[in-house]
């Protein structure tokens, strides 16, 4: 077992006793993790952090007082650290979840509904874990749209836009796709989340941005200025191609992947397609999506891979550069930037233009 000084700390601030009690026995079956204090409300909580300076902080969201949500924001504009919300599955809950997201928080886990077994376990300390070890990003504004000028394509030329994405994946995502020309070729995501918060996610993305958001449809086709979520409903999401048109199918097999829906999925369905994808891989934990990005880069896709500094985890990003799947390393803020410039080539080539 590692040293007490040297594991991860963690604070657990929760007005339930027994989901304290709970999530420090989960931790405490966890060498890489030690906790240093609980709290059952806000007030509580602010000193206990400032007692035990946590490596990470677990937050529930429903909490008397002052919210998880309100006590996350005043966390982050005064002391900005790792926080793992703790969700219920209520709409409200989930749209918050969604909103501590985007406010800073690194990762949200849902409470359990019925009692969760060893594999739950594990993957909570591994969450929790890779929280503490990520890098805070706050104060990320949205990227200004571009103005660079893209042309439209027809159905036979229109590429399509491949994302895959985990923990910190939400606020990158926000940002990232804010860049996008508005009436640019469809874009599909895996975002590694429950259901009920990719729903959330996908609405409030339909608000705030000009494309057009939603979960996608098994068979839907796909059209220019359309942004899709993979649903998280036991299915994987797969992009299908006929007479030139793009499409979404969902599957239900085993493919092996420990995350259902799987970014290397979405990814090695559309290999034979590969000179029309361009393919992006942002942060999260883990490796999923690497295998499945160096198919399409070995198939003459443009592949695009977020870069260590600007990742709130890069695990992900890591896996698919060191593997030589990456064409592209950029920083967030240049990723939007760098696929309209991917469209823009994609388009020359069509065109029998070569663009640098």
């Amino acid at each position: 077992m590692l040293h007490r000084s040297t594991r991860k700390r963690v604070v657990i601030v929760d007005d339930s006793r027994s989901i304290r009690r709970w999530l420090r026995m989960v931790f405490e079956e966890d060498p890489r993790l030690v906790v240093v204090g609980e709290a059952g409300c806000a007030l509580t909580a602010r000193q206990v952090i400032k007692d035990t300076d946590p490596n990470v902080v677990t937050l529930d969201i429903e909490m008397p007082g002052m919210n998880g949500l309100e006590f996350l924001q005043k966390l982050m504009a005064l002391r900005p650290m790792p926080v793992v919300m703790i969700s219920g599955t209520t709409k409200r809950n989930s749209n918050a979840a969604i909103t501590a997201l985007t406010s800073g928080a690194v990762d949200c886990i849902l409470k359990p509904t019925s009692a969760p077994d060893a594999t739950t376990h594990r993957d909570i300390c591994r969450r929790v874990f890779a929280a503490a070890c990520s890098t805070i990003h706050v104060d990320l504004a949205p990227a200004p749209p571009s103005s660079a000028h893209v042309a439209q394509p027809s159905d036979q030329q229109m590429p399509l836009i491949l994302i895959g994405a985990s923990t910190g994946g939400v606020a990158a995502l926000e940002h990232m796709l804010a860049a996008l020309h508005t009436a640019g070729p469809p874009v599909v995501i895996v975002q590694h989340m429950p259901g009920p918060f990719l729903v959330s996610f996908s609405n409030r993305l339909n608000k705030t941005l000009l494309q057009d958001v939603a979960v996608a449809q098994e068979g839907e086709a796909l059209q220019a200025g359309q942004v899709r979520l993979a649903p998280a409903q036991g299915q994987h999401t797969e992009i299908r191609r006929h007479d030139g048109r793009w499409s979404c199918a969902l599957v239900s097999r085993d493919t092996g992947s420990e995350h259902c829906p799987s970014v290397g999925v979405l990814f090695s369905s559309a290999q034979k397609h590969s000179p029309d994808i361009i393919a992006v891989i942002l942060t999260g934990l883990g490796r999923d999506g690497a295998d499945g990005l160096l198919q399409l880069h070995q198939g003459g896709a443009q592949t695009i891979g977020q870069d260590e500094k600007s990742c709130v985890v890069y695990g992900m990003p890591r896996a698919a550069f060191e593997m030589g799947a990456v064409r592209q390393q950029l920083p967030l803020d240049k990723i939007g930037d760098g696929i309209n410039h991917a469209v823009r080539r994609h388009a020359g080539a069509q065109n029998g233009q070569i663009i640098q």
